[in-house]
């Protein structure tokens, strides 16, 4: 069953920053495309972060399956896995956010949604390293808890912690699993997304200093708007650290999340701009404005001054550096009311 609407947005929240130290900027330059190199028999180990133990493989394993959004960043550094789980694509076939880059229509998919995983499929893959997210109080994500056990009797799992280490961290995690898996990390590609990432975090900094907006950064579904804080979100906490006034909510749930405010009460907290969860499931802009009269009369709202965050980004250098471009745009846009 899929997780109701809050606690699945609630779980699906990560903390932390985009700052400009990272592994891949420490061995970028110049190079070829990035290409995944083919094994050549050095043995294999990486840190699963739910046990805080290596996996070691005798060599680097070339049946890779991942969560959706991991395999997304993977792609970014130039790693293709032989399937993937998680939200790949919509009803229209078209990709789900969080399949980034991905060529979703030429995609082995296991399991779109939550609770679905063919594990019959993934055992005739013959998986040889199986990898996903991690959030504490979970074990891989979108593996079905029941199936978890005959998933990593087929083949060892490794989870990347996603949900406290700052994005920087998270980004330097899944690079360097994709070196491990054979990206070349010294690829002009992957070398121009570094620049781009930095130059990102650049363009924030310069729109805050032209212009100091008061922003709210919100999710919204039929049962209320939801007001993200901004420290347990990694993109959000980067902004403020790069000097955006983002607003903090007064009340937020137990785990620190988000502050759930009734349609009848959507006004509580001013801003010039609204920055609102593009994900699959949140309502969208269109929606809000026909459905919903409470959100259409608020200020930002009426002025036009609405603009899309993720608050799970692909966590590559061009994922994050997508992010944060996007919250420059509604800066430079935005104009104070």
């Amino acid at each position: 069953m899929p997780l109701p609407a809050f606690d699945r947005r609630r779980l699906l929240a990560a903390s932390g920053g985009l700052g400009a130290a990272s592994l891949l900027a420490a061995c970028s330059g110049g190079g070829d495309d990035p290409v995944q190199t083919e094994p050549d028999g050095k043995p294999f180990s990486f840190l699963d972060e739910r046990s805080g133990e290596d996996v070691k493989l005798v060599a680097v394993p070339t049946t890779v399956v991942a969560f959706t959004g991991l395999a997304a960043a993977l792609y970014d550094y130039g790693v293709e896995v032989a399937a993937v789980f998680g939200p790949t694509t919509l009803a229209d076939g078209q990709p789900d956010l969080q399949a980034g880059r991905l060529p979703v229509e030429e995609l082995t998919v296991l399991g779109n949604a939550w609770g679905e995983f063919d594990v019959e499929k993934y055992a005739e893959l013959g998986p040889e390293l199986i990898v996903s997210h991690y959030y504490e109080g979970f074990d891989l994500w979108f593996v079905p808890e029941d199936r978890l056990e005959e998933v990593e009797s087929l083949a060892p799992g490794i989870g990347i912690e996603v949900s406290k280490p700052t994005i920087d961290q998270i980004i330097d995690r899944h690079a360097a699993l994709a070196k491990a898996l054979g990206a070349d990390l010294n690829s002009t590609e992957n070398a121009a997304a570094v620049e781009r990432f930095g130059t990102a975090a650049g363009s924030v900094a310069a729109a805050v200093a032209e212009k100091p907006l008061k922003v709210l950064a919100v999710g919204a579904w039929p049962d209320g708007l939801y007001i993200a804080n901004p420290p347990t979100f990694n993109v959000l906490a980067k902004s403020v650290e790069l000097g955006v006034d983002v607003v903090v909510p007064e009340n937020p749930d137990q785990n620190n999340y988000w502050e759930l405010l009734s349609w009848e009460n959507v006004d509580k907290y001013a801003a010039d701009v609204i920055f609102l969860d593009t994900r699959t499931g949140n309502l969208s802009a269109e929606q809000l404005a026909s459905d919903y009269p409470t959100w259409a009369a608020l200020p930002a709202v009426a002025a036009g001054q609405v603009y899309g965050w993720n608050a799970e980004p692909v966590y590559s250098h061009v994922g994050g550096a997508i992010e944060l471009e996007r919250i420059a745009e509604g800066l430079t846009s935005g104009q104070a009311l």
